[in-house]
């Protein structure tokens, strides 16, 4: 199993590292979760994307979803092997996956695969293509606190009539997603956090999230923070986006999903939207969108978010330079509008458009 290091959230996968004592350097392993619905299609076009651009990375393909637990049953949706294997990696990529609305149900791959790895911070980028949005620039980016929150999942009958469910929020949740949430506008030379709350109604949970990231603005100074109300910041992000450009928007975990996927309307598609769950010793990357079985086996649906997930994914695992090819080829794909699916004004395949970014990818690494 590889060794654990706790390195910065967002240089890890740049060190390489090995148990031997001459330090050779170990191959570095990535579990690949086909999914459910259009899962195992986007992995497919996400594995012939970076095997066109050579990445040394193994990735190991496994199951974990709603679809093999319907067949195998069991307590979770991620089987044993699965999780061994998960286990052994050093990072994860998740294609999507159906979780069941149901009591009976298990916790979803995401939520459960969070909390095992402690992977706090799940960050989605919001960023506009010029063709799509030729009157609206947008860069900014979503960070949402996700191990607890409503997803902590502690739900009780009190009656046959009624339930409760419990919005757990920690000041140790809080100051590890405030931190890195900061981290990433010193990165990036962000001046501002834009921290959304309801803390007029949630006076006692919303009051410990918002004073970690008053504490946290205290020790960075040249970082601004500014706190919107979550119905009110909806509002904004409909009316007036380009606001928050060159800024963090920082949330706890149900209302910083809410918001992202809201944001996610403005960039042309939920399908563009690529993210990465980030903790101390651990990460999973996934496209934000869901598993869209009605469009199974079609060979229609967007890959951006998939690829653009996996390609984050080997620079987390230290292959920056293909991260980046991609990232410009994906670009440019879309731009010139040539090879793009419905969603995006186009009429070509998910595998005709991820075919046409590979080899795209594959001209940048030479150059």
């Amino acid at each position: 199993m590889p060794i654990k290091k706790n390195f910065s959230l967002f240089d890890k996968g740049r060190i390489k590292y090995a148990q031997s004592a001459n330090l050779a350097e170990m191959a570095k392993k990535a579990a690949v979760i086909n999914g459910d619905g259009i899962g195992p299609e986007l992995v497919d076009v996400v594995i012939h994307v970076l095997e066109a651009c050579n990445t040394q990375i193994e990735l190991i393909r496994c199951e974990a979803g709603s679809e093999q637990w319907k067949k195998n049953g069991g307590e979770t949706y991620i089987p044993d092997s699965t999780s061994k294997i998960m286990d052994e990696s050093d990072a994860c990529y998740k294609g999507p996956t159906t979780t069941i609305p149901s009591p009976d149900a298990p916790r979803s791959v995401a939520v459960s695969t969070r909390q095992k790895y402690e992977l706090y911070a799940n960050v989605r980028p919001i960023k506009t293509y010029d063709r799509l949005s030729p009157n609206t620039k947008l860069d900014f980016v979503c960070f949402r606190e996700a191990t607890e929150g409503l997803y902590a999942g502690i739900e009780f009958d009190t009656s046959e009539d009624s339930a409760i469910a419990i919005r757990k929020i920690t000041r140790k949740g809080s100051k590890r997603i405030a931190d890195s949430a900061f981290e990433w506008a010193k990165k990036y030379g962000l001046k501002k956090i834009i921290a959304i709350t309801k803390r007029n109604i949630l006076k006692r949970t919303d009051g410990i999230f918002w004073s970690e990231v008053e504490r946290a603005a205290q020790e960075n100074p040249g970082i601004e923070i500014e706190e919107y109300y979550i119905d009110n910041m909806t509002q904004q992000l409909v009316k007036n986006p380009e606001r928050f450009n060159n800024s963090v928007l920082l949330s706890t975990n149900l209302f910083m999903d809410i918001i992202s996927e809201c944001a996610s309307g403005n960039i042309g598609s939920i399908g563009n939207v690529y993210s990465a769950n980030l903790g101390d010793n651990y990460a999973m990357f996934e496209p934000a969108h869901g598993s869209a079985p009605k469009y199974k086996g079609m060979d229609k649906v967007n890959p951006t978010a998939a690829i653009l997930s996996g390609a984050w994914m080997v620079e987390y695992l230290g292959e920056p330079e293909i991260k980046d090819v991609i990232f410009k080829a994906t670009d440019e794909v879309i731009n010139e509008g040539k090879f793009v699916t419905y969603d995006i004004g186009g009429n070509a395949k998910t595998s005709e458009m991820a075919d046409a970014i590979a080899k795209r990818s594959a001209e940048l690494l030479k150059k």
